[in-house]
């Protein structure tokens, strides 16, 4: 059987394949926090974590209250903000916008749930420098809104007293759950996140420093790793169009 002739080949290839061959993938870092094991608030456990991925001028984070929904006593076990710290320099007031999403509930008096009244509007973004703070207690909608435990199938809090069950205030809730999309200018792939702080509560100071689980680790982006896919399907239909005509 004949050898090909690599550098025929390439010399042949076109542009455009060559360039989508060439180009480096776009990556995406990703780091998680969580509270130490253990950790309590006024008595209560409180557990939580925040995923981020980092990108080009992006930050996603998804902010989660571990607890389940029997081991949701009292509104202080709610995340109510999140500051984090981020690699490089920043000037103060430079990020410049956020969405949200989430499962909105209402918990009623005797535990339990129904879909949640009223407009997500809560948790406001900020920065100061290179520390950057999601916060529902500085919000419009605080001291609603803040993050309860368990999942979207939970149906019923049945440990939950007064603070959470039947408290207008304080209803609606995010159940287990938020997800953020930041834009930050200047953010990379290779953005670190060098510290993350929780609070819990309707009162500002009650917080919890983070422990980090991971390094970051730049993985392809799904729109890179698309690109790439389409790369390698021309390169095949390319080598058997060079067989055909040989």
């Amino acid at each position: 059987m004949a050898h090909l002739n690599t550098k025929r080949i390439f010399r042949q290839l076109p542009a455009g394949l060559l360039v989508v061959l060439s180009s480096s993938l776009a990556t995406a870092g990703m780091v998680t926090f969580t509270t130490p094991t253990g950790s309590t608030l006024g008595g209560n456990a409180v557990n939580a974590s925040a995923a981020f991925t980092t990108g080009a001028g992006t930050v996603s984070i998804d902010l989660s209250n571990l607890l389940t929904a029997s081991q949701m006593i009292d509104v202080g076990q709610n995340l109510s903000d999140l500051s984090f710290t981020l690699s490089g320099t920043f000037a103060s007031g430079s990020a410049t916008s956020r969405t949200y999403s989430g499962t909105l509930i209402d918990v009623a008096s005797d535990g339990s749930v129904s879909p949640g009244t009223g407009t997500y509007n809560g948790w406001t973004f900020s920065n100061s420098g290179s520390t950057f703070l999601l916060e529902d207690l500085g919000s419009l909608a605080g001291p609603a809104q803040t993050i309860i435990g368990g999942t979207t199938l939970t149906t019923s809090y049945p440990n939950a007293n007064g603070s959470i069950a039947g408290n207008d205030p304080h209803n609606p809730f995010l159940q287990g759950t938020a997800h953020f999309s930041l834009n930050i200018s200047g953010v990379t792939a290779n953005t670190s996140v060098s510290a993350a702080t929780f609070s819990f509560g309707t009162t500002v100071g009650s917080n919890v420093t983070g422990t980090p689980g991971g390094n970051i680790q730049s993985t392809p982006e799904p729109a890179s790793l698309a690109l790439m896919g389409l790369g390698l399907l021309g390169l095949g239909a390319f080598s058997r169009r060079l067989r055909r005509s040989r």
